[in-house]
């Protein structure tokens, strides 16, 4: 059996449970965690994420301010200069020369280090050394724990053809939190209950328990409306391909189920749909729109994609195709895109340009024919 590594939400979740004696705010902390991109930074603004979980901004950067001592130093930052401050803090670095750095790293970006010397108020020596420490520093400190090996992705969602030709959708019950209040357990600890201030703590406690199921429930119910609204939107896609995938934004989908955008975008990060064409993050459903050469629908940039790919790889060695030659073949099945457009795909995608691919074809076929 292969040894599984440690993920950046199984190392924070362990520092959580110790950090937070109130359940309300250990519950926000793992909200907070979620909300954490590959490097460790968060990945959703505060204000948006308070109002989504119906608490004050003042609460929650409370818990943040806990959960930005975690290791490793320099996670649950919003950019890279609260990262690196993070960092130096722990250090015992972070004095007024090295926040005044912090503060203007365009210009170390761009080696204006005069100007550096006169804000920081040190000489060439001490710039040299400030700027060692920085170099020395993790901008991404929660790819430490990405490597490793692979990971099964189990889906959040599942979505497979109804009997009546629709889709049937549903939640994997394999990953759903299962949490349950023991009314029992609460009634009897409260019947010994000798004090008021015993009977209040019980009391806190129960509707703390209470407060958790409910939000657990909700989100996943809200998880559910999401992915039915997107199967809505792209049943195009499930029946006939990525050539059918539609324009699509958050906006759209919680206009139509009626909630916030940021909620929206909180509850598709890293979540997983099974369906008959294989597992999608639902993030990958949500696409931007190229306008149509000919007035109709607009074309899904994936969709593009796909096309710009399947026109390359039947390109024959003689007739390699450059970017405006793309442009134009597009712009006869009616999409209308910008030369920049295709080659900001194409090298996306990592492919490479005319000239090498012509470079490469010939090179293939002097091989063959010896």
């Amino acid at each position: 059996m292969a040894a599984t590594g440690t993920t950046l939400r199984d190392h924070v979740a362990g520092q959580i449970a110790f950090a937070f004696k109130s359940a309300t705010d250990t519950a926000l902390a793992h909200e907070l965690a979620d909300a954490l991109d590959e490097n460790g930074y968060l990945a959703m603004p505060l204000d948006e994420l308070a109002e989504s979980l119906g608490v004050t901004q003042r609460r929650l950067e409370a818990v943040l301010s806990t959960c930005q001592t975690f290791e490793p130093a320099g996670i649950f930052a919003r950019d890279l200069r609260e990262c690196l401050a993070l960092q130096l803090r722990v250090k015992d670095r972070f004095d007024p020369a090295m926040q005044a750095l912090i503060a203007h790293l365009e210009l170390l970006a761009r080696r204006d280090f005069e100007t550096l010397r006169r804000i920081c108020g040190v000489d060439d020596a001490d710039l040299l050394d400030m700027m060692a420490e920085i170099r020395a520093l993790d901008p991404r400190p929660g790819l430490a724990f990405s490597g490793g090996t692979s990971e099964i992705v189990v889906p959040d969602v599942l979505v497979k053809p109804a009997s009546d030709g629709s889709w049937a959708i549903e939640l994997n019950p394999d990953v759903l939190p299962r949490v349950l209040v023991d009314q029992s357990y609460y009634a009897e600890v409260s019947r010994h209950a000798r004090s008021p201030a015993d009977r209040t703590f019980l009391t806190e406690c129960l509707q703390s328990a209470n407060w958790l199921t409910r939000s657990l429930d909700q989100r996943a119910k809200t998880i559910l409306r999401v992915s039915i609204e997107i199967v809505r939107q792209q049943d195009a896609f499930l029946i006939n391909g990525i050539r059918h995938l539609k324009p699509l934004n958050l906006r759209n989908v919680a206009d139509a189920i009626g909630m916030h955008e940021s909620t929206v975008s909180r509850v598709t990060s890293n979540k997983y749909m099974l369906t008959p064409r294989g597992v999608f993050e639902l993030r990958f459903f949500f696409t931007a729109a190229l306008q149509s050469a000919e007035g109709g629908d607009a074309h899904s940039s994936e969709a593009v994609r796909d096309r710009i790919r399947q026109l390359i790889e039947e390109e024959a060695a003689s007739e390699v195709l450059s970017d405006d030659s793309i442009v134009e073949l597009l712009r006869k099945t009616g999409v209308d895109i910008a030369r920049r457009t295709v080659a900001k795909y194409r090298e996306g995608m990592n492919i490479p340009s005319s000239v090498q691919r012509r470079r490469e074809k010939r090179a293939q076929s002097r091989s063959a024919a010896e």
